[in-house]
């Protein structure tokens, strides 16, 4: 039976449909939902592409993307940038394969140079070359925040404890504390030499999927220290953004962070926490892994419209290493102003 892929309506209806099967599919994560089409166009200005197949009028798969076209990065289709995983969602290989097929002649018909499709583990299906030097990193959850504490080793419950008997505390609420959040973490990317995001960003995000994020402050005299972005689907919470300010690394105010976000989680009852994506081996992962998160290997295809290497558009690119520099010494005012423009370009 011919399996037909199309655009997906500007709908009501047809956005319904497709979230419908985006929320029975074992393999979606929240970004795979209609919503973030709105959201990408509106928060960066880029072209999106949300392809969907059918057979015999059924939905049998879902594929949202992002068309990124810029004089500095070039021009090449993402599913989905910014986020770590939200490729191709389908009911079978032959559905995926139509999808994929489709993203490829879309590559091919509008003269872009690749596309990434971001999957979390292996996809039959898919058989163009990937990266895998990356790990999603989870945590099953129990039942209740004191058997999670009880289950840590002293080492880490006494760091858990230890910004609370320096004075730091802990909050978590909604789009309140957004300001609060956007404080640390502009601030933090600034010192990794990172282009961070506008503001504006998140407010739009926290504008269309409210009920689906909390932010986590950690502050330390009246003044934020560390914060993060919780996003709740299904089971699972993620953290996909967390930062802390390097000036009260001795107060240890991440640990608190990720404490406190974790028990919200269950709280709210959460079985699995997702801590986000580290290379194996390297600091953050192992961060990660003290807190028994367990690593899945994250598989990003790449179709290439005439071959050759795969793109290497991130921070551990040699090329990149001068300007990362620069930014880490321009002024926390110059990047807030600079980098949403470069950022929204980059997956």
């Amino acid at each position: 039976m011919e399996t037909i892929v199309r655009p997906l309506a500007a709908t009501r209806a047809a956005e319904a449909e497709w979230d419908a099967f985006v929320e029975g599919h074992p393999g979606a994560s929240v970004y795979h939902l209609a919503g973030f089409r709105s959201f990408v166009e509106a928060a960066t200005g880029h072209r999106t592409h949300y392809l969907e197949a059918r057979r015999a009028g059924d939905l049998v798969g879902v594929l949202p993307l992002v068309e990124l076209r810029s004089l500095v990065f070039g021009h090449y289709f993402v599913g989905l940038p910014y986020f770590n995983h939200c490729g191709v969602l389908a009911a079978d290989d032959g559905a995926r394969r139509a999808l994929a097929d489709a993203a490829a002649a879309r590559v091919r018909e509008v003269g872009a140079t690749h596309l990434e499709l971001r999957h979390l583990g292996p996809t039959s299906g898919v058989t163009w070359p990937a990266k895998t030097a990356k790990d999603e990193m989870f945590l099953d959850l129990p039942a209740s925040a004191d058997a999670l504490m009880a289950g840590f080793r002293s080492k880490l419950r006494s760091q858990i404890k230890r910004p609370q008997k320096d004075g730091v505390t802990a909050r978590v609420g909604r789009g309140e504390l957004l300001d609060a959040f956007y404080h640390v973490f502009s601030r933090n990317m600034r010192d990794l030499g990172t282009p961070v995001y506008g503001r504006e960003f998140f407010a739009a995000l926290f504008a269309r999927f409210a009920d689906r994020l909390w932010i986590t402050v950690c502050e330390f005299e009246g003044q934020p220290v560390a914060a993060g972005v919780l996003v709740g689907f299904r089971d699972t919470m993620e953290i996909p953004w967390a930062s802390s300010l390097r000036e009260h690394n001795r107060l240890s105010p991440n640990m608190l962070l990720y404490w406190t976000s974790l028990a919200h989680a269950i709280e709210r009852g959460y079985r699995r926490f997702d801590f986000g994506r580290s290379t194996p081996g390297e600091g953050t992962w192992k961060f990660k892994e003290q807190w028994g998160a367990k690593p899945v290997p994250l598989h990003w295809y790449y179709y290439l419209r005439d071959g050759g290497a795969l793109p290497e558009l991130n921070p551990d690119n040699p090329r990149y290493r001068l300007a990362i520099q620069v930014w880490q010494k321009l002024p926390l005012a110059v990047t807030n102003l600079v980098g949403p423009h470069l950022v929204k370009n980059l997956p």
